[in-house]
């Protein structure tokens, strides 16, 4: 009864909605504005923003984009752009990116991604992270807005090699909005534009080894005035990717770190004055790589991935001498520049998840009709058609959620998503470890091998889970509770 509910469910369900004309007026708006409440909308009744009414300046910059479609025609043509290169010149080219990553020479740069890299730049694809109000002249990038590049994002994260292939890859990316927006002219003449032209990598140098770093006021590393210049003591690791003022954010999309040939320059993160307030003690400052007194220990695998060539890193600063031109921002202010980058981290790491999702949704469908198992293909199994229908299900609310944090940004700002952006650093990961988990299940054991990129998606969405550790998240919620406790619906 259950197999032939769902043959009708999906066979006559779908032929009468595909009947229905395509013209149809909607009977509500499919945007979630973070404006004012619509005068139909009923007393009492939650609106789709969970932000005070947004000015009339904000509410000129239009609704929530839910998909490519409804992007302005630039940008809807800079996302089809990525999308064929990515299909027709990423996809086919992963199992010899993959072979490199395993072969002798793994930790020197592939000559296939720069090759890549440099059709990406003749076709405009590159560098395309940055924000518009980051990058308000699109001096910079592509000039795109969070949900537009979120958008873009997506279509990056269906394959582990497609952001650096962009240089849009973390920790670059972070590297790069950092000096953006805190850096001096002459920190941007030495480091953002090679950084830019993708001539050099950078990492960055958060967690300590031997504290608690998840709680950033833990951090034992120094940063210390002497003669001029700062001097640098501590011991990392997890250096390095993309940090959220939390452990690091895993390999597989996290490329490249301190162990790549061309990485030449480290973001530092330590105290400056253990005895100012807790948020006041921590400085970062950029050290070039080549620096003395800087010791790579050992490199460090996630789930047995390295992550070659750039990898993750256990490294050892003893009296790391830079000049004092060097810090950014200036002394105390570490934290204020982690919080300015975190946003748009969460929002790329989100979407990249949801891209991860995608693909391996996309991979599962291709198997299960090409496989048959106790008697009939897989396709015709209820249990793996209920799988991907709850995986189709789980993406789509995912990446609402993640969207609509990005438009939150983009019209009222980053403090009016906090809410919204711990909800997706929650929400994210744990879904898409649940949607590769059934794809990795229909493959059965070839799931788990290197010949598909589910494993390498599995390990990212793992870590990215346990790095964001789900106490910050019940802070958050507890500190916006009334916002979490508006009045029901008359009736509910």
């Amino acid at each position: 009864m259950a197999e032939l509910a769902w043959d009708f469910a999906t066979k006559e369900g779908f032929r009468v909605f595909k009947e229905m004309p395509a013209t149809r007026t909607p009977t509500r708006s499919y945007h979630a504005r973070a404006g004012p409440r619509s005068p139909r909308t009923p007393a009492g009744v939650r609106s789709h923003s969970t932000v005070a009414a947004a000015s009339p300046s904000q509410e000129a910059k239009g609704g929530l984009i839910i998909s490519p479609e409804g992007l302005s025609p630039p940008v809807r043509k800079l996302y089809d752009r990525l999308l064929q290169f990515v299909e027709q010149k990423v996809y086919p080219v992963e199992p010899e990116l993959q072979r490199h990553q395993a072969s002798a020479d793994r930790w020197s740069p592939s000559p296939l991604i720069e090759d890549l890299q440099e059709k990406a730049k003749a076709e405009g694809l590159w560098n395309l992270f940055l924000p518009l109000e980051t990058d308000p002249e699109k001096k910079y990038g592509a000039g795109l807005t969070n949900v537009e590049y979120a958008h873009l994002c997506e279509v990056m994260g269906t394959s582990p090699y497609a952001s650096e292939i962009f240089n849009c890859s973390v920790p670059d990316l972070g590297t790069m909005e950092i000096l953006v927006r805190y850096g001096t002219e002459e920190q941007k003449a030495r480091w953002l534009v090679p950084l830019l032209e993708g001539r050099i990598r950078s990492c960055f140098a958060m967690t300590d080894r031997k504290v608690a770093s998840s709680d950033a006021s833990n951090i034992e590393a120094s940063i210390q005035e002497e003669d001029g210049s700062y001097v640098l003591n501590g011991h990392k690791w997890w250096t390095s990717v993309e940090q959220q003022g939390t452990v690091c954010l895993g390999p597989c999309l996290c490329r490249p770190g301190i162990l790549d040939p061309r990485c030449k320059l480290c973001v530092f993160m330590g105290k400056t004055d253990p005895q100012a307030p807790r948020h006041q003690q921590q400085s970062m400052i950029l050290v070039p790589v080549d620096t003395p007194g800087i010791t790579v220990i050992r490199p460090l695998s996630v789930f047995g991935l390295e992550d070659p060539p750039g990898g993750l890193g256990e490294v050892r600063f003893k009296d790391v001498r830079v000049p004092k031109d060097n810090i950014l921002l200036g002394p105390g202010r570490g934290f204020e520049i982690a919080q300015g980058r975190l946003g748009p981290a969460r929002i790329h790491n989100s979407m990249k998840l949801i891209g991860n999702s995608e693909r391996a949704l996309a991979l599962m469908k291709t198997r299960v009709m090409s496989r048959t198992a106790f008697g009939k293909p897989l396709v015709e199994h209820s249990t793996i058609l209920a799988d991907i229908a709850r995986s189709r299900v789980d993406i789509e609310q995912a990446r609402l959620l993640v969207l609509k944090a990005a438009h939150l940004m983009d019209v009222a700002g980053n403090k009016a998503a906090a809410l919204e952006m711990a909800m997706i650093k929650m929400v994210v990961p744990s879904m898409a470890i649940q949607v590769i988990d059934r794809a990795i299940q229909a493959f059965g054991a070839a799931g788990l091998s290197s010949d598909y990129p589910l494993a390498q998606f599995f390990g990212w969405a793992q870590t990215l889970r346990l790095g964001d550790e789900q106490m910050k998240v019940a802070k958050m919620e507890l500190k916006h509770r009334p916002r979490l406790q508006e009045p029901a619906a008359p009736g509910a």
